[in-house]
């Protein structure tokens, strides 16, 4: 037949096959020598027949350019069947060496025309890349990087079968694979780049099946092509960001740190794109994404992903409140992060801003009606995807959190067409959804001091916002607030306190029913709170009138709910009372109406059962009034008792303060209301004395040298007009052992000047009492209340239960 010509390289190592003379014989084998393509590789023997004759690989070649030239299709095919099924596809390792190297050497004889035949020359390589034998395997790479450099742009329709096959010698054990690979998939990327024929669209779905391999080398494969295809202009691979998204951040977890890097460089090209480019995110398919991976426990990716979803509340704005609930999932508990996690801390609070800058005063508004004219006009399919997302809205994501699932294997978390278009639906605020998570947070006793600090910071925001929706949560989240109280924290109970103080005195938490103002309801339990009529309800005559709770216009029907169950809480926790008790009331005077809360808990005292409890929360109230700076304005409205309000207030009052006999003394001092002091003092030898009762004597004669009553002290320099201030005083000296309190009011009585000259008992006093108090009827009801203490003490006697402190006679 003669000497066959050679043939281009048929070897990625740049080795040529060569030929010489061969005798012709009909019945031996051809057997056509040809050096290693690869030093490792020993020589090959291989066998080609064709019609009737074995011919070398070169003669096929040869053949096939013969082919070309006669435009013989039909032939063209017959010969890459032979090298195809009686060779490549052989269960003989040599034939199939020799059957690769052939559909080689046929490709390259083809030339341009390859394209026409990729189909049957591309697939029994392929094939052999499953093959046991790793040199094999390397034959095959070889053989389709020939075909390749052939066909070039021609390959393209046949991507997806080069890319499978591709994705698995990426992660062949055998090193001379891994490196031929390597070069194949070079070639293979600078023909996608250089194309604009590229079908990114059929590409996906198999990209993003192969994204979550759990191999290192295959995902490094997949995160050099998601880098390649980034960087091609022509193709826009962020349309198709929601379907990689998780299985870019599963890759940002590989322990490799050189995987990491470039999945993180991805991340990050992407997100430089999607801060260029806004309009055209699809940030809605990714919200659930991102929400799953912000409560990854790596580092990285948290840090990433939160940094995404800062990013995605930033441009993407009130698109993002759907998935409000699922984020401050995510985001809340890294608030209480310490310094080993800071990056993320930071990057979770700006969220966290962002998110609550979000809801706006409209979010109020009943959004039923632009629900129903939305779903009228959508197909029933995307109907239900955006009910989803409106109405349930994290139902998706909330799964996720609560599972808290890790497993992603071929799934993706959002499915296409996920609420596509925000333009179709208006966006709601979930806040069903939001409050459900915040309700959690606050119940959680593991839940960190800053992140009770964020809760409360967003129901704050949310009454002020939203006040109508907001208080169909607030019985549920009554109880909680209340417990919050008892909070390590003073900032947390101080967020705390502005929470129920906008419950309190918002204008939303008004209702119309609203129950009996009597003592029938004040021991009700816990979760049941009950709200007495309005003052303006009752009869406004007499002393009667004044035993309700005023009613002003920064109070609402909620503020007495919460006045009935503070106190409750400080009855049934004493210790929270001795502790904070005080601080929480003088909050509470800044942050409300400081009348309307005195009155409001005299009133509610008055009914108490527990005397004992009464008579200790009297003594709290009382030394708040008459020490703190935040009840300034208050203690001088009561220092004269010039307006019907200021009268009302002291009646009220001294009810109540008639548990504790020198809270009502003290108080007639801060009224200068001395002649009705020193009637009080009167009738303290009628009571049991105490060692406490003598201790609180001693506390107010303690009090009377402070700065709160100066002018009461003043007041002792015009003996003629206020011979009762002295007689109380000394009444009070009187009352008191040889002690240092003793000493202390006896110095100071000695100070008044000339003590001898006092007015006779007949004598008028030169200050007159305020009109329209029935001072008789107090003193009366004083009695009363102190009888039903000495009775409760003497049942406590009774039963065996410890008496209080007596004086040792």
């Amino acid at each position: 037949m003669g000497e066959l010509t050679r043939l281009p390289s048929l070897g990625i190592c740049g080795r040529r096959l060569t030929s010489t003379s061969w005798k012709l014989s009909r019945t031996s084998l051809w057997r056509i020598p040809c050096r290693s393509l690869c030093p490792s590789t020993p020589c090959l023997a291989m066998q080609i027949s064709y019609t009737g004759f074995l011919p070398s690989p070169l003669f096929s070649a040869r053949l096939v350019r013969e082919f070309v030239a006669q435009n013989n299709a039909v032939q063209i095919k017959h010969v890459i069947q032979i090298l195809s099924q009686e060779f490549a596809l052989s269960q003989h390792p040599h034939s199939r060496k020799g059957g690769l190297i052939g559909l080689a050497a046929c490709s390259i004889a083809l030339g341009k025309d390859s394209g026409l035949y990729l189909k049957e020359l591309i697939e029994p390589v392929l094939t052999c890349f499953n093959d046991a034998d790793s040199r094999l395997r390397y034959y095959a790479c070889e053989a389709l990087y020939n075909i390749v450099k052939v066909a070039r742009g021609s390959v393209l329709p046949h991507f997806n079968v080069l890319f499978d096959g591709l994705s698995k010698l990426a992660a062949d054990p055998d090193p001379n694979v891994k490196s031929g690979s390597e070069l194949l998939d070079r070639l293979l990327k600078d023909i996608v780049t250089e194309s604009n024929k590229f079908d990114l669209v059929g590409f996906i779905p198999l990209l993003r099946e192969r994204i979550y391999s759990n191999n290192q080398y295959a995902r490094q494969f997949i995160i050099s092509w998601i880098l390649v295809l980034e960087s091609v202009p022509d193709i826009n691979l962020l349309d198709y960001l929601p379907e990689i998204l998780d299985g870019l951040f599963q890759i940002l977890g590989d322990n490799s740190k050189e995987i990491r890097k470039m999945c993180e460089v991805a991340l990050g090209e992407f997100l430089k794109e999607i801060k260029k480019n806004p309009s055209s995110v699809k940030f809605a398919e990714m919200a659930n994404i991102l929400v799953i991976h912000c409560q990854a426990s790596d580092d990285l990716i948290q840090l990433t992903a939160m940094c995404w979803m800062r990013e995605f509340i930033q441009l993407a704005g009130r698109v993002m409140l759907p998935y409000s609930s699922g984020i401050l999932t995510a985001v809340l508990p890294c608030l209480s992060y310490d310094d080993r996690k800071k990056s993320i801390k930071e990057v979770a609070n700006v969220c966290n801003q962002s998110l609550m800058k979000l809801v706006i005063p409209e979010d109020d508004e009943t959004d039923e009606s632009k629900q129903s004219l939305s779903l009228q006009t959508e197909p029933k399919e995307e109907s239900l995807s955006q009910q989803e997302v409106t109405s349930s809205g994290e139902s998706l994501f909330t799964l996720a959190f609560s599972a808290g699932t890790r497993a992603h294997t071929n799934h993706r978390l959002c499915a296409p067409g996920f609420l596509c278009s925000t333009d179709r639906v208006p966006v709601t605020l979930n806040l069903d959804g939001i409050v459900q998570v915040l309700d959690c947070h606050l119940h959680d006793s593991a839940t960190g001091m800053m992140t009770r600090i964020a809760v409360l910071k967003w129901l704050y925001h949310l009454y002020i916002k939203t006040p109508r929706k907001m208080f169909r949560h607030t019985d549920s989240l009554f109880p909680i607030l209340l417990r919050t109280l008892s909070d390590e924290s003073d900032e947390v109970i101080l967020k705390d306190l502005e929470v129920l103080a906008e419950i309190a005195s918002s204008p939303a938490g008004q209702t119309e029913d609203q129950g009996p103002c009597d003592g029938s309801d004040m021991r009700s339990s816990q979760s049941e709170l009950h709200i007495p009529v309005k003052a303006s309800q009752l009869s406004s005559s007499g002393t009667k009138g004044m035993e309700c709770s005023p009613s002003t216009p920064t109070m609402n029907s909620y503020f007495y709910k919460f006045m009935i169950n503070l106190l409750k809480r400080f009855s049934s926790e004493r210790k929270l009372l001795e502790t904070r008790g005080a601080f929480i009331i003088r909050q509470l005077c800044l942050l409300l109406n400081a009348e309307n809360i005195f009155h409001s808990m005299a009133d509610i005292l008055l009914r108490e059962e527990d005397l004992k409890f009464a008579s200790t929360m009297v003594h709290t109230l009382n030394t708040i009034l008459l020490t703190s700076s935040e009840l300034f304005q208050l203690r001088n409205q009561l220092k004269d008792l010039k307006t019907p309000e200021s009268r009302n207030l002291f009646c009220c009052l001294y009810r109540s303060w008639c548990h504790n006999p020198v809270t009502t003394v003290s108080l007639c001092f801060l009224t200068q209301n001395y002649k009705h002091a020193y009637d009080l003092i009167q009738k303290f030898g009628d009571l049991e004395v105490t060692v406490d009762f003598l201790t609180e004597v001693d506390k107010l004669v303690q009090l009377i040298e402070c700065p709160i009553f100066t002018y009461l002290r003043l007041q002792l320099l015009d003996v003629k007009n206020n011979p009762y201030l002295i007689k109380a005083l000394y009444g009070l000296l009187m009352l008191l052992p040889q002690s240092s309190a003793f000493q202390l009011l006896s110095h100071r009585l000695q100070c008044v000047p000339n003590p001898e000259l006092l007015p006779r008992a007949e004598d008028k006093p030169g200050k007159a009492t305020a009109t329209n108090i029935d001072y008789l009827e107090l003193l009366q009801h004083f009695e009363r209340v102190q009888n039903k203490h000495l009775e409760v003490r003497h049942q406590r006697a009774g039963r065996g239960e410890p008496p209080d402190r007596r004086v040792v006679l």
